[in-house]
């Protein structure tokens, strides 16, 4: 019923929307004409796990199937870069591999309230979804002196 040959689950527009205004998106590396979500893409055919997203605000829904721990490693790699965010949607699975080894003390995570009805689809997801929020070394420090200072006001 909720099965996907492709593994593409493609981004609710309000859903990605909400995510720009706080983002500003420069680059969507797992895309194709038709649902990109910036102007700047990438299709599979110019294949995002072998591009460089360096200087980017990265927005990645990657494909769910077989290939989604190279698209989560990626996401780190890539987000470890300076003057680069790499936002990640995907699947909330906490017990994989991926997830303990390139998410979790890795990044900012935001697990999503109830599920998403991805566009395409009639009912919502059969699973839960999450954001990881991969910033460069300088955006990092930017980050935490930003929290601090609301900390500290509020």
């Amino acid at each position: 019923m909720f099965s996907s040959a492709t593994g593409v689950w493609a981004t609710p527009q309000d859903f990605f929307d909400s995510l720009d205004a706080e983002f500003n998106f420069t680059l969507d590396p797992c895309a194709n004409d038709e649902n990109h979500k910036c102007e700047k893409y990438f299709t599979e055919a110019e294949d995002g796990l072998a591009q460089d997203w360096g200087g980017y605000r990265v927005f990645c829904n990657p494909p769910y199937g077989r290939d989604l721990k190279r698209w989560v490693e990626k996401a780190y790699r890539e987000g470890c870069k300076d003057n680069t965010l790499v936002v990640l949607l995907i699947p909330a699975r906490t017990d994989t591999t991926f997830f303990h080894d390139f998410i979790m003390h890795r990044s900012e995570i935001r697990f999503i309230s109830g599920r998403l009805r991805f566009n395409g689809h009639t009912e919502n997801a059969p699973f839960p979804s999450m954001i990881a929020v991969f910033r460069g070394p300088k955006m990092q420090r930017e980050e935490k002196k930003k929290k601090k200072l609301q900390t500290c006001e509020g």
